[in-house]
């Protein structure tokens, strides 16, 4: 277990990487420095093919509610659904889905409708939003720090720090073959520090309340678990460090697990 200086007073933070984060973050330059980490770009949106365009504006004046939906939620990968609402993901799941719901296909139609042709195409071109980014930053930022990303085989060997290489599968497989973690998700990364493993939770909490609270909770909630023989840490960025007298900063205080900023994981394989 990585540690650092003395011992925590009753209104301090259990854990002294906890401690050292506040720090950092009440502190010149935090978010100048965190912009490294996730740098937020004016992505340019994407223009469609004129093909494409032919084919949007055929099956919008058709009138076909189920044709409409059934071809946005099929561009998503690429590009944005025209408009933000709770069930679209679900009707994508299954083909079936869109037939077994033409109330709520009609309804969702009916809202993209109301943006007129040239507002739905102009939608669908916009960039995506900052926050559905974030998830990709951190595994983007991580190579900068000079450690080399090994093979499954060439990682069980390495006796410095390297980090597994691979998709989220071969992230969440190693960690539950090799090291008997019983993950349920994949985890942001693995490492190796010399002789012991880490698998880590990358989160960027922008704010209070919500939807972010429950990402905390959920980093929490893989940092708490105990399964397996790696070391886990959660890599916590954002407003979750002010100090305040929020929930958020309670639950971080309370932790007795690693849990810091990106900006110290440097100094915390020096350490481990």
């Amino acid at each position: 277990m990585a540690s650092i200086d003395s011992n925590p007073t009753p209104n301090e933070p259990k854990n002294p990487w906890v401690r050292r984060s506040i720090e950092l973050a009440n502190t010149k330059d935090y978010l100048d420095r965190l912009h490294t980490v996730y740098p937020v770009s004016q992505e340019a949106g994407r223009t469609l093919p004129p093909e494409l365009k032919r084919e949007l504006a055929k099956i919008y004046h058709s009138n076909d509610d189920i044709a409409l939906v059934r071809k946005l939620l099929s561009l998503r990968s690429k590009y944005r659904f025209p408009i933000k609402d709770p069930y679209a993901a679900f009707l994508g799941k299954k083909p079936k889905f869109l037939e077994f719901n033409p109330c709520t296909v009609a309804r969702i139609a009916q809202s993209i409708r109301t943006l007129g042709l040239k507002g739905m195409i102009a939608s669908l071109e916009e960039p995506k939003e900052f926050n559905r980014q974030i998830g990709t930053l951190f595994k983007k930022w991580l190579p900068k720090l000079g450690y080399p990303f090994l093979s499954p085989q060439d990682f069980e060997g390495v006796q410095e720090i390297a980090f597994l290489q691979g998709s989220a599968r071969t992230l969440q497989s190693f960690a539950n073959e090799k090291l008997g973690c019983r993950l349920q998700k994949a985890p942001d990364f693995v490492a190796k520090v010399r002789k012991g493993y880490l698998v880590g939770e990358a989160k960027f909490l922008t704010d209070h309340g919500g939807h972010q609270n429950a990402q905390l909770e959920d980093a929490l909630r893989f940092l708490e678990q105990s399964e397996g023989t790696a070391e886990r840490i959660a890599v916590l960025a954002g407003v979750v460090w002010i100090q305040s007298n929020t929930k958020m900063y309670h639950r971080v205080c309370e932790l007795e697990k690693a849990a810091m900023s990106a900006l110290l994981l440097q100094e915390f394989w020096k350490v481990y």
